[in-house]
């Protein structure tokens, strides 16, 4: 459950119906509660909810993953958006491509990008994440194309890795001749043919997979 201030424990009045109604959590019950921003804090669910533990902090994970990836349809960024959050991406964009079908302008962006923060909100707190990942507003392709490490999810690129800690997914209709001309570097999926949405999950999945065990190495108890 996350908070704005872990040393004044105080619920919203949705996140206390979802933990009284929904998780049926009783007076008593144990659960953790974060700032979003890697402290936490053991407690007692009730109103308020009561410390029985001392803060603790997670380290920010390092580097940074991000997961771009091209507008589709329906309910369909939603999913994407919570199954990242549980994986461990830190920074989850939507964008739009040339070849993209699905377009979000103007009072719909801002509402569609609204609900996004809203999920991936809701995924942290069932997978028990202490940071917050953040859903960036709707972006463009040359703005992504830009950052550091930037890499284009394609059919026979290179394995993925942590010097290519941002991926951009392409829509289903694939990447223009245009959008290929950057000269990104190709991080491939796999053989098979991936949907748009499962293509982002693989990703973030990948990058999360290999800076857990760049950690675990550096503990001594990697492989």
């Amino acid at each position: 459950m996350f908070v704005t201030d872990l040393d004044a424990l105080e619920l919203s009045e949705g996140d206390h119906h979802h933990l009284a109604r929904v998780l049926r959590l009783r007076p008593g019950d144990e659960l953790t509660a974060s700032d979003g921003v890697g402290r936490w804090r053991r407690c007692r669910f009730g109103t308020p909810l009561e410390p029985i533990g001392n803060i603790e902090r997670d380290t920010v994970p390092t580097p940074e993953i991000t997961v771009a990836f091209a507008l589709v349809k329906g309910e369909r960024p939603e999913w994407v958006v919570q199954k990242l959050t549980e994986v461990g991406v830190d920074r989850i964009v939507p964008f739009i491509a040339e070849r993209s079908v699905v377009l979000w302008e103007g009072d719909k962006a801002v509402r569609n990008h609204t609900r996004l923060v809203t999920v991936a909100r809701e995924a942290a707190m069932q997978s028990r994440r202490s940071w917050l990942p953040e859903v960036e507003p709707i972006a463009a392709f040359t703005d992504l194309a830009s950052r550091a490490g930037a890499a284009l999810a394609d059919r026979g690129g290179d394995a993925p890795t942590l010097r290519h800690p941002v991926v951009l997914i392409g829509p289903e209709g694939g990447w223009s001749d245009r959008e290929r001309a950057t000269d990104l570097p190709t991080i491939g999926l796999g053989p098979t043919v991936l949907r748009a949405e499962t293509a982002a999950i693989v990703a973030g999945s990948a990058l999360a997979g290999l800076r857990s065990t760049r950690y675990e190495s550096a503990d001594g108890h990697g492989g």
